[in-house]
């Protein structure tokens, strides 16, 4: 039973991991403001929740296991919040570009 945790954890962990480096990609080759901040809100709260709970599942049930609960919970409602915030504000700001959201279609020919 011991050998399927650790394995179930290890495969919780490498996703998370692979989150967290698919949202740093995302950084680097997304166009604009709101598409990065897109791309990081979203692999930021999924790749930490599976990194916290995969160690939850290393640590078993402890104290250690309660904390990482409130730490992935605490994440969980401030981190969406954080992005809304910004997006927010970067849309109210004047100098700040709009943002992409689509090309307009050429008029068709029929």
């Amino acid at each position: 039973m011991a050998v399927l945790i650790d394995l179930l954890s290890w495969l919780i962990l490498l996703g998370g991991v692979a989150f967290a480096l698919i949202g740093s990609v995302g950084l680097l080759r997304m166009p604009d403001f709101y598409t990065r901040l897109h791309a990081a809100g979203i692999t930021d709260t999924l790749g930490a929740g599976l990194i916290l709970l995969g160690l939850m599942l290393q640590a078993g049930w402890t104290l250690i296991s309660v904390k990482l609960l409130l730490i992935l919970i605490f994440l969980w409602f401030t981190g969406p919040i954080a992005t809304h915030a910004l997006s927010r504000a970067a849309l109210l700001d004047p100098d700040n570009p709009p943002p992409i959201l689509h090309e307009e279609a050429p008029p068709s020919k029929s």
